[in-house]
């Protein structure tokens, strides 16, 4: 097949969405596909366009083999397009920043209309590129698909970002009708299938396209730990890891405040490994802490030693986006083989699977400090219930998302879809 991918994020990106376009891409041409992509300047998590890139027009062509078997080896072409990237975000900025990837990389995706593709894969946010990528579609006789990664315009007024209740009837009548028009439409998670169902979108239309962890990459280390032995923290010291984006809705004050409650615990060690926009916020309020180490975004093939480190993944997560995103570091927690401590709900999708390997610790009061406080102190007091915690998290993983297993049952999906 020929499956066009437009979206405004991609590899080399290390974390969020990005990343798993990049592997779906690579992938798919490992299987015998051709591939194009059309996307942006590798900025995220950092808010900037990566060193050696150019924020402009460009072409890559990419060479993949399929080491299993020499016939399915192709070409992924990528397609980068400029884009506004602002230093510091608010809601009509981050509009201006999806609006500039949008106008870029229109005439690049009209130019798709000529290479004749069989599907075009739109991958949500923004928004703002679903038209293009619908009209490209039934332009060149392809079939389109919408994948809805973060219900970025909820969770834009469930947040605040945006407020004015004209724009949010607007925009929602906009989506929902945008969304009627694609032949098939996928998110991650079960509570964001159930989401769709709402605005409008039937059983046949919708399909479940979770995000998935490569169990070969991500895996139990029984030796010594590298990220131990340069933090200088012994082996009886109980680490308590955030690894991941750091942005406005991860409610990451929930592990900062805990931290505050926790400073006589000598034997609790807080890590906080990644980047994002609200990095700088937060290390400036909470500088004086001495039981939190903030590390730098670690490249992928230091990714299992980094999760590796933890006795216990933190996963934080504001009630008010629950279920309008489904955090993707939650997979390399499960396959790591570590307990999880998450202030999501119960009748959350993250919540369901939390109950099964580690501890919810919501609650009413200040957003379930104390609760979180309480479950750290439980699992650092219990090492053999927290490896108890940690093979059943790594069970999940292996039976619900192996790489191989979801993108091979997305091909399926595809070629039912192209007939």
């Amino acid at each position: 097949m020929r499956i066009l991918i437009h979206g405004i994020n991609f590899t080399p990106e290390l974390t969020g969405i990005g990343k798993y376009s990049g592997e779906l891409a690579e992938w798919l041409v490992a299987q015998g596909h051709d591939v194009h992509i059309v996307t942006a300047p590798p900025y995220y998590p950092q808010w900037r366009v990566a060193e050696g890139y150019a924020n402009s027009w460009r072409r890559e062509t990419v060479k993949l083999s399929n080491l299993l078997c020499k016939e399915k080896s192709g070409t992924l072409m990528i397609y980068r397009c400029p884009l506004w990237v602002p230093s510091k975000l608010s809601g009509l900025k981050r509009l201006l920043h999806l609006a500039s990837f949008a106008l870029s990389s229109f005439p690049i995706m009209l130019r798709q209309i000529f290479w004749q593709p069989d599907v075009v894969l739109v991958i949500e946010p923004p928004l703002f590129c679903a038209p293009q990528a619908w009209l490209v579609a039934r332009f060149s006789g392809a079939k389109a698909w919408l994948h809805i990664q973060d219900f970025e315009v909820d969770a834009a007024f469930d947040l605040g970002i945006l407020q004015a209740d004209w724009l949010k009837r607007w925009v929602l009548v906009a989506e929902r009708c945008l969304m009627r028009c694609f032949d098939r439409v996928s998110t991650i998670s079960v509570k964001m299938l159930e989401r769709l169902g709402r605005k409008g979108v039937v059983a046949d239309q919708a399909v479940f396209f979770p995000n998935w962890v490569d169990l070969a990459e991500i895996y139990p280390l029984t030796t010594a730990n590298v990220f131990r032995h340069q933090l200088g923290l012994s082996t009886q010291q109980v680490v308590a890891l955030y690894s991941g984006n750091m942005g406005e809705k991860q409610g990451l004050e929930i592990v900062l405040e805990a931290a505050v409650k926790l400073q006589q615990h000598t034997e609790i060690q807080f890590v906080l490994c990644g980047d994002g926009a609200a990095k700088a916020r937060l290390q400036a309020n909470y500088a004086d802490l001495t039981n939190v180490v903030w590390l730098q975004l670690q490249p992928l093939d230091k990714l299992n030693e980094l999760l590796n480190m933890a006795d216990v993944h933190l996963l934080p997560q504001r009630g008010d986006v629950a279920d309008l995103v489904m955090p993707s570091k939650l997979l390399g927690m499960l396959a790591s083989g570590r307990p999880v401590i998450s202030s999501a709900a119960s009748d959350t999708q993250v919540g369901g699977l939390v109950a099964h390997c580690g501890i919810l610790a919501a609650g009413e009061a200040f957003d379930g400090i104390d609760e979180f406080v309480a479950a750290l102190l439980q699992l650092a007091a219990n090492p053999n219930e927290r490896t108890r915690l940690g093979r059943a998290g790594r069970l999940i993983a292996e039976n619900t998302f192996s790489k191989t297993w979801v993108l091979s049952q997305f091909e399926q999906e595809l070629i039912k879809l192209v007939g």
